[in-house]
């Protein structure tokens, strides 16, 4: 009987067909069966084929049952080991009638050291056997015409021919019987290329070309993707493509309910096929009894610390063998394989036919399903168990029920689904979740670059955890640096949330809009809350009372924001800043709606303090200590008039002042920000000049441009050694200082200047090359300029 595994990947096509078995095994005992044809069975067994074998317990002598016709109707091919008393056996002559007469029926003879030419004149040893059956008074002339008639149309079909004269070993030969019987049933027999597998034979083709399975070397290949992708469906389809080319091979699936030892038990039963396995170290075994066979093996899903015991290192397996382990950790199958393929979404065009296949029996929809089915395809996004899911669900349904089903599945997401990507989830960290949840319900679409500061802030440690869940197939990052996360995978993290209660404010995360008011409102909020997001304008008017903060001792995040900051249809009751949690670490509020931020505000833990279009006048009074502020944006600002003083504000990196025309002082501490790197003070019309003294040696961008009154930049500027950009355009700065030239790291100068006509547009580039600072890459764009000169 073939083996567990064989019997797993063979399911599919013995389902849509009559046939039981790969093989029937015709011999005459006596002569074969305890070393040939016991050799023979175990190898096509060893091949993963399903043999049939006449039972041994039957009296000899008697006629073929009923039940071996049968067999031999419901085979798929028949394998008759012709030896020299094969026909004094009245039985093995039947057999080989009945095989003979089967339609399509392939029958392979093995010439056992007897001559095909006795066989068609009945010579030798087998004119012996019919004199003996003429003289029998059960067998009749017709029976005898009928096994002649057999053994001449054997005679005459191509077979293998063993004499005693040969060079070959018998255990070359049935290698090779092996091989052209598992090759000749797989010519129509790939269930898993059938139309009902979209998708399938491409990526099968793919992964057979990184096999490369004709070269005589060991190979480890991972297959990687997100759960519910379809890895498994895929590398079965691959053990039934090439597992017969192998000595030996087994799929090993569902290995998490197992335990190491069952796992390697598993493994070393299947590869040497022995039933009972009593082994004290079967490690020992897996090390040294496998390494003498080419084998192919599939780990579907294992984890690093099976597969260390299972598949570690290249010399545990024979010569040729191809080892496969499919997982959603990208880095685990980094430490073992030697190539990675990535199995993708299947494409719009595969996804509709696959779902239309399951729901409606045929590879494209009726033309009134079609938009509906889009629809619903749309949702899966190309993963194949979504598909599956949605498709089984959708089946036989009328219009009607399958705009039910649509509707249904934007707001449920089915649990056979979300359970299995799940498993994912389950298996990383406590900072990787949040990471996870935190992309899921408030970053997912957002640029790396852009959140990185957030997601530190958070806690999350985004330049290792980012890899992790890229590595584990739960998010991808475009070659843009776009954070993007599977719809369903979306689903997925804001489920888990939801379920963390059915009370609104006893939950993680606020990204609803219905919620967050809610929320407010009633003032529900607890200590569970680590993040709320708003977006503005609302839908309807709304007051709230800011002292709803105040329970939600843990809140780490808040960010309202929108685009039309005049028309939020929010009213305050009351300065949030008043009822903020010490462990806020990001505060984006959108058009902050007070003049500044109350005294008794003071956050230990404030990273990101962002308000673009806020009615501030002054940020605060006095000095206050954010020693862990990294990020202030006070962006279109128009009633700012001058910056606080940020002497207690040692870490800051970012100081954006865009378009706060109001402006028109800068506070002297800006000059004592050593790890400022960005200073941004464009269209700023009211500025007139930077402080005297400036010393930021850390300081990569500085861009006062339309700065219309800004007349001169302090010769302190030498001293910016990172200065990368500095952008002058339409500013009153008519002069720049020698202590220019000690901008070493500058890449880009931009100077637009509207003034008047009197450029000495030479002079200027000859001065650049008397300071040798080409490498600048400067853009200089200057028009109508009057006058402009180096000191």
């Amino acid at each position: 009987m073939a083996s567990t595994s064989t019997d797993i990947v063979s399911s599919s096509s013995s389902s849509t067909s009559p046939q039981r078995y790969d093989v029937f095994l015709s011999f005459y005992g006596d002569d074969t069966r305890y070393h040939f044809s016991d050799h023979l069975h175990d190898a096509l067994q060893r091949k993963g084929l399903f043999v049939f074998r006449d039972v041994e317990k039957l009296e000899r002598g008697k006629y073929i049952s009923d039940e071996l016709p049968k067999a031999i109707q419901q085979s798929k091919c028949g394998i008759a080991v012709i030896s020299k008393k094969y026909a004094s056996s009245k039985w093995c002559l039947d057999e080989l009638a009945e095989m003979v007469k089967c339609p399509g029926l392939r029958v392979f003879p093995i010439f056992y050291h007897v001559n095909p030419s006795d066989i068609r004149e009945v010579r030798e040893t087998f004119a012996e056997a019919f004199d003996g059956h003429e003289k029998d008074p059960k067998v009749d002339i017709q029976m005898m015409s009928k096994w002649r008639a057999a053994l001449r149309e054997v005679s005459n079909m191509s077979g293998w021919h063993l004499r005693n004269d040969s060079d070959r070993y018998e255990s070359n030969v049935i290698k090779e019987i092996c091989n052209s019987i598992s090759d000749g049933l797989r010519t129509s027999n790939f269930s898993f290329v059938s139309e009902e597998f979209v998708g399938i034979k491409p990526r099968v083709e793919e992964i057979m070309a990184l096999l490369s399975i004709e070269l005589d070397e060991v190979r480890f290949l991972g297959i990687w993707g997100m759960g519910g992708i379809g890895k498994t469906t895929l590398s079965k389809a691959i053990y039934e493509e090439v597992s017969h080319k192998f000595d030996a091979s087994c799929f090993i699936e569902e290995t998490r309910s197992l335990s190491l030892v069952d796992l390697q038990k598993h493994l070393i039963s299947h590869i040497l096929k022995e039933r009972e396995i009593n082994i004290c170290n079967p490690s020992k075994v897996i090390r040294s009894r496998l390494r003498t066979q080419k084998i192919f093996i599939i780990l579907d899903d294992v984890d690093g610390e099976k597969l260390e015991a299972l598949a570690k290192r290249h010399d545990w397996f024979g010569q040729g063998s191809r080892i496969i382990i499919t997982s959603r950790d990208q880095h685990l199958l980094r430490e073992y394989v030697d190539k990675i393929y990535e199995v993708k979404v299947l494409n719009d065009a595969e996804a509709l036919k696959l779902f239309s296949l399951k729901a409606f029996k045929k590879p494209h929809p009726e033309k009134k399903f079609e938009q509906l089915s889009k629809e619903i395809v749309n949702y899966a996004d190309g993963l194949p168990l979504a598909l599956n899911v949605f498709g089984k669900l959708s089946r036989s349904r009328e219009l009607n029920a399958l705009q039910s089903v649509r509707d249904l599945l934007r707001e449920n997401p089915i649990a056979e689904i979300l359970d299995r990507l799940k498993i994912s989830y389950h298996g990383l960290e406590n900072s990787q979740q949040n990471l996870f949840l935190d992309i899921a319900c408030f970053f997912n679409g957002a640029f790396k670059q852009l959140i990185i500061y957030k997601l530190e802030a958070l806690g999350c440690y985004p330049n290792i955890n980012l890899n992790v869940l890229v590595e584990k197939s739960l998010i991808t990052i475009s070659k843009f640096g776009k954070l993007q996360m599977h719809d369903l995978l979306q689903k997925m993290g804001q489920k888990i949330v939801h379920d963390e209660s059915t009370e609104l404010g006893k939950r993680s995360r606020l990204w609803h809009e219905e919620d967050v008011i809610r929320v407010l409102k009633n003032d529900s909020g607890t200590d569970a809350v680590r993040g709320i997001v708003l977006k503005l304008p609302l839908q309807k008017k709304e007051r709230i009372d800011v002292e709803a903060f105040s329970k939600m001792k843990n809140l780490k995040m808040l960010k309202i924001s929108g685009t039309d900051l005049h028309n939020t249809n929010l009213e305050w009751h009351g300065n949030p800043s008043n009822f903020m949690s010490n462990e806020l670490c990001i505060m984006e509020f959108w058009g902050y709606p007070f003049k500044s931020l109350l005294e008794n505000f003071q956050s230990d833990n404030l990273v990101v303090l962002k308000m673009p279009g806020s009615c501030i006048e002054k940020l605060w009074v006095g000095r206050k200590s954010f020693k862990k502020l990294k990020h202030i944006d006070l962006s279109d600002s128009q009633n700012l008039i001058e910056t606080p003083d940020l002497s207690g504000v040692p870490n800051l990196e970012t100081l954006k002042l865009a378009d706060c025309t109001n402006l028109s002082k800068v506070h002297p501490s800006i000059g004592c920000l050593r790890q400022l790197k960005e200073l941004s003070l464009d269209r700023c019309k009211q500025l007139k000049c930077h402080p005297v003294e400036i010393c930021l040696e850390n300081l990569e961008i500085l861009n006062p441009s339309d700065c219309s009154r800004l007349d001169k930049i302090p010769d302190s500027v030498g001293n910016m050694t990172s200065l990368r950009d500095l952008i002058l355009n339409r500013t009153a700065i008519i002069e720049l200082s020698l202590s220019f030239m000690m901008l070493s790291s500058l890449e880009t100068l931009r100077i637009y200047c509207w003034l008047g006509t009197n450029l000495r547009e030479y002079q200027i580039w000859l001065n650049f090359l008397v300071f040798g600072i080409l490498a600048w890459k400067i853009v200089l764009r200057f028009k109508y300029c009057r006058s402009f000169h180096w000191d």
